[in-house]
């Protein structure tokens, strides 16, 4: 986590900054600060502060040949922390544009710093380590997408129950706030939050950076496994890339517990961990991602592409991948809604586990997110109930994953079921009514876990893109010439094997029909777009303008 740099390092790194002389006292980068400057101790010690719980406490220092910063160094977040000058001594100051350029051009420095960014974030967040502190009621909705949000951000932060935790009086009480406030996020020692929404997190995290009107050889929309393959190999082949995300890095496959299959992880990944580290690959080759930010309408307009935003602001483009995936489907019950963030999920993550640890959880779903949320939730929750249509389970999931649910001793399985109604007090769920042919049951669960499949999120784009009779996008040779005619297609070659009905448009992962709606079909989609926009981009030379 403090990696020393060789001599032969440092002399590598003196060509990208700068060295000054620093004098004990003197502050290199404080909590709330952007753009921070990666700072390498030549002689000297740094000190690091983080504001927490009301009091600044040291958290760590920094000798010769060790270096400053975490992931917000790549990410351009707010620091988290203040660095002071304990030891005068000299420090070489890399700017970030001059970071930016040594990752993509010095790969050993670059292993060694992305590796020693992400084990500290990882470090933060495993021993609880945060001057973000949100505190408000468990199962209040808008304090669970606060925190669902900070979670799939990698936000270090401490989560605080109003009414549980003999933390939260004190806090309420040196803030002046009352429990009806809640829920409220605190950062460090200079911004306090009160019933935020998700845009004002996000602006005060820095978790969305670009400005109206920004451009970019390719905007990348959703930022699932085939997005961010796409933006990485874009980024890395040296296009400009924007990419875009309603909700957070990851999609549905963010989701996921623990995902078993994918290549070259023998013991598993979570969703999560694949994100967060595809998205910090992303940004390191200089890609920019903002979320969450919803893209509402794309527009031609002469040889560009403009994308719209929920919030108003347009982004411009020669070139777009459409990875948005698909959304949840909710059961077909009128107290649905109403349980959402209090007892119902649609994701069996760590935050979701440590809700429901010791209760008795109701699974609705028989494909490979529904198996491995309930393997996950066996190890947490005293009994898993797995509910489904189907008569045999092996129809939608992968043999491993039903030999392990038959083999966990605390996982029911519900074949040819449904779940037929919801209990509760209207404010939290207390139990699920289960229906079959001919029996009906009672579970007493207050925790009900939602994996019923997705509809395409492909309601917002113009009706000449193609669709298929389920509304994902249709690619390649999939597109009748019928099609390409009532799209206004007036090239003289026929679509490559990703694009829409749209010239330089593309759609890959799960919102793209006939894709196999798997992580890694979903990567290679994103990761073989790429030379297909190189060879789209070359029939077009001009660069966008702003729209």
């Amino acid at each position: 986590m403090n990696y020393r740099l060789s001599a032969a390092e440092l002399d590598e790194l003196a060509a990208y900054g700068e060295r000054r002389r620093h004098e004990v006292g003197d502050v290199l980068f404080d909590e709330g600060d952007r753009s921070v400057d990666l700072c390498v101790v030549l002689s000297g010690q740094i000190d690091v502060f983080l504001y927490e719980n009301d009091e600044v406490r040291r958290v760590g220092w920094l000798e010769p040949t060790q270096f400053t910063g975490d992931v917000s160094l790549i990410t351009g977040r707010p620091s988290l922390v203040r660095g002071v000058m304990a030891t005068a001594g000299d420090v070489l100051h890399v700017a970030p544009e001059a970071l930016q350029r040594l990752l993509v051009e010095r790969s050993d420095l670059s292993d060694a710093f992305v590796t020693t960014f992400i084990a500290r974030r990882a470090w933060a967040r495993a021993k609880g380590r945060a001057s973000v502190v949100l505190l408000g009621f468990a199962f209040d909705r808008d304090a669970f997408a606060i925190r669902d949000l900070l979670t799939k951000h990698d936000v270090p932060h401490l989560w605080v129950e109003a009414d549980a935790d003999p933390k939260a009086a004190t806090i309420l009480e040196r803030l002046r706030l009352e429990p009806a406030d809640t829920p409220v996020l605190v950062t460090g020692s200079k911004t306090i939050l009160k019933k935020p929404t998700l845009a004002e997190v996000s602006s005060a995290l820095g978790l969305d950076l670009l400005p109206d009107g920004a451009c970019a050889d390719v905007i990348v929309i959703g930022a699932g496994p085939g997005g961010l393959a796409a933006a990485v190999y874009a980024a890395s082949e040296g296009l400009t890339v924007l990419a875009v995300d309603g909700v957070a890095p990851g999609g549905q496959a963010g989701l996921s517990s623990k995902i078993e299959n994918y290549l070259g992880f023998p013991s598993g990944v979570s969703g999560r961990d694949l994100a967060e580290r595809a998205s910090v690959q992303a940004q390191k080759f200089g890609a920019r991602i903002a979320t969450p930010a919803r893209a509402a309408a794309l527009d031609k307009i002469g040889a560009d592409y403009c994308v719209s935003l929920a919030d108003g602001r347009k982004f411009r483009s020669r070139a777009v991948v459409i990875a948005t995936g698909a959304e949840y489907r909710r059961l077909p019950i009128a107290e649905c809604e109403q349980y959402e963030g209090r007892g119902i999920y649609y994701g069996a993550t760590a935050m979701e586990g440590q809700l429901c640890k010791g209760s008795t959880v109701v699974i609705v779903g028989a494909g490979n997110s529904a198996g491995q949320g309930a393997v996950f939730l066996s190890h947490l929750c005293q009994e898993v109930h797995v509910v489904y249509r189907r008569a045999d389970i092996r129809d939608t999931m992968s043999e491993y994953l039903v030999r392990r649910l038959e083999e966990t001793a605390n996982i029911r399985l519900h074949p040819s079921s449904t779940v037929v109604g919801l209990d509760g007090d209207g404010r939290r769920l207390r139990a699920v009514r289960i229906g079959a042919e001919n029996r009906k049951a009672i579970v007493e669960a207050p925790f009900l876990f939602l994996f019923l499949g997705a509809s395409p999120s492909t309601q917002w784009l113009a009706p000449t893109l193609a669709r298929d009779a389920k509304g994902f996008l249709k690619t390649g040779g999939d597109l009748a010439p019928v099609e390409l005619v009532k799209a206004g297609w007036a090239l003289d070659r026929m679509p490559a094997q990703y694009e829409t009905s749209w010239p330089r448009v593309y759609a890959v992962g799960d919102v793209r029909s006939g894709s196999v709606k798997r992580v890694a079909s979903s990567v290679g989609e994103g990761s073989a777009v790429v030379g297909a926009i190189h060879r789209a981009l070359a029939e077009t030379a001009a660069a966008p303008t702003a729209p």
